[in-house]
């Protein structure tokens, strides 16, 4: 099953090199095989029965939002609402069963991850309000989701039920699909980012990429 993750990597680059060159065809199919391969991938490796059916659900959501961001201007609203689906279904993935006694470390981390999400989210607003005032309480609604995914990735990290290598690249993984989040919020709120698009997708590919090869190794056979 290793050629998907190659073949993964390779639709990867090749999407961004579709960006780069405006190579819209390229696109329509490059983007669209990275969640594909990955959604094989871990079929084939952990299958999709308990903690892996969430992952599995978050991947094929992923898709559905991957398409409609492929006309970004026409289906904003409906690509926020399949990721929005994305990261709860990795929610509860993170989160079964729930973590026995975070401690300390859940304590630190929802005090630092909320502090700075609620830095983030203010600026993102004033954004919001200027640009799609309707969109306001859906992108709290998403921030607040996408901030708790993070926090429940993170959490692994000290979770006894994970073992280190995959909680470190599920934390890698959510960390990174975060940002690109972040990159096209403010691309697409505040101010345009240069290269922004891609600079978005290639923190998303490689974040759910980190994802899924965490969940597979902690789940696969």
């Amino acid at each position: 099953m290793s050629i998907l993750i190659i073949l993964t990597f390779i639709f990867a680059a090749l999407e961004a090199l579709a960006l780069w060159k405006g190579w819209r065809n390229l696109e329509f199919i490059a983007k669209p095989a990275v969640m594909v391969c990955l959604f094989i991938w871990l079929y084939g490796t952990a299958g999709l029965q308990g903690t892996p059916f969430w992952f599995g659900v978050g991947i094929l959501f992923s898709l559905a939002g991957d398409i409609a961001l492929l006309y970004i201007d026409r289906f904003f609203t409906l690509g926020l609402i399949a990721f929005l689906l994305a990261h709860i279904a990795y929610l509860i993935g993170f989160n079964s069963p729930p973590p026995e006694n975070p401690g300390i470390w859940a304590f630190a981390m929802a005090i630092l991850l909320g502090l700075s999400a609620a830095r983030l989210l203010r600026r993102l607003i004033t954004g919001v309000r200027l640009t799609n005032a309707r969109l306001v309480t859906p992108v709290i609604l998403y921030s607040t989701v996408i901030t708790l995914m993070l926090l429940s990735a993170l959490l692994t990290l000290s979770n006894p039920d994970w073992a280190a290598m995959p909680a470190l690249l599920v934390s890698l993984g959510a960390f990174l699909f975060y940002l690109s989040d972040i990159v096209l919020a403010w691309n697409q709120f505040v101010v345009p980012i240069k290269n922004g698009r891609i600079l978005n997708i290639g923190l998303y590919h490689l974040g759910q990429i980190a994802i899924v090869v965490g969940v597979a190794m902690q789940f696969g056979d």
